[in-house]
């Protein structure tokens, strides 16, 4: 199965697509999304609709899962509706931090996502929860739960991405590849070693960079799914978007000639990661 960019006009759930493979895997992409509810464009400031925080890209950069039968869910709608890789409850991931929000108010440069007076209130942002968060939630469950009777087991990757430089959420330009594994909690101790190892010996000879467990551990969907002890393990691979597309600015192009260098990466990694 080769995944493309999703269509919010044509696909046929408004939430999510999902592809149901036979493997032990399962590819979660919370933030590729586009789709805006109805009427929430005109709300929005003219850099918000542009959606620079997307996840650009990301089914066609793993077109390459198809080899694994992985089992993919990817989001519809953009981040700005609703970040699914947050808790409904909006609590932080990075207490201290600077970070986004459940239904984000700023860009993450820290300009307003809408224009002033049109923030959605608590009692929308609840509606949403309802209507866009949790059924993306019941279906990644679901679909955790028919891969681990099959199998025994379920591997889940948070498949994202992010613009190198943001002063606003870290210091300094991120390492190329950026994986999660809620500080190695959320997979078996064996298993992390093993990726751990593969991600640094493949990006190293590709000429990337890479780190496990730096700014990025994991978000809410690693850590909230990701309990060895109950079958299920999970990783997050943040990645640079400048490995694969244009980040600085729409259209936000996506480029084959970096793509084709850093998918063995992943390949690689993700094999690893299943074994």
């Amino acid at each position: 199965m080769t995944t493309t960019p999703i269509d919010p006009a044509t696909a046929p759930d408004p939430v999510f697509t999902l592809h149901r493979g036979g493997s032990p895997l399962v590819i979660s992409m919370p933030h590729c999304g586009t789709g805006l509810l109805p009427d929430m464009a005109a709300r929005l400031t003219d850099a918000a609709r542009a959606l620079p925080d997307t996840d650009w890209h990301i089914p066609l950069l793993y077109d390459f899962a198809h080899r694994f039968d992985a089992t993919i869910i990817a989001a519809r709608l953009s981040r700005y509706v609703i970040d699914l890789n947050r808790p409904s409850s909006g609590e932080s991931l990075y207490p201290g931090q600077a970070t986004t929000g459940l239904c984000p108010t700023t860009l993450f440069d820290g300009a307003p996502i809408y224009l002033a007076g049109d923030e959605p209130d608590d009692a929308e942002i609840a509606g949403r929860v309802t209507t866009c968060w949790q059924p993306y939630h019941d279906a990644l469950a679901a679909e955790l739960a028919r891969v681990r009777e099959t199998h025994g087991r379920a591997l889940l990757w948070d498949a994202h991405s992010i613009r190198g430089t943001v002063p606003r959420l870290f210091d300094g330009r991120l390492p190329d590849l950026n994986l999660g594994t809620a500080r190695g909690t959320s997979l078996d101790p064996a298993r992390r070693k093993r990726v751990a190892a593969t991600l640094d010996a493949a990006a190293g000879a590709a000429g990337f960079t890479a780190v496990t467990d730096g700014r990025f551990v994991g978000g809410h969907i690693t850590r909230h799914y990701g309990r060895p002890a109950e079958g299920v393990e999970a990783v997050q691979m943040e990645l640079v978007q400048a490995t694969y597309m244009d980040e600085d600015g729409p259209p936000f192009g996506f480029r084959p000639d970096r793509a084709v260098r850093i998918r063995p990466v992943l390949d690689a990694v993700m094999a690893a990661f299943q074994d």
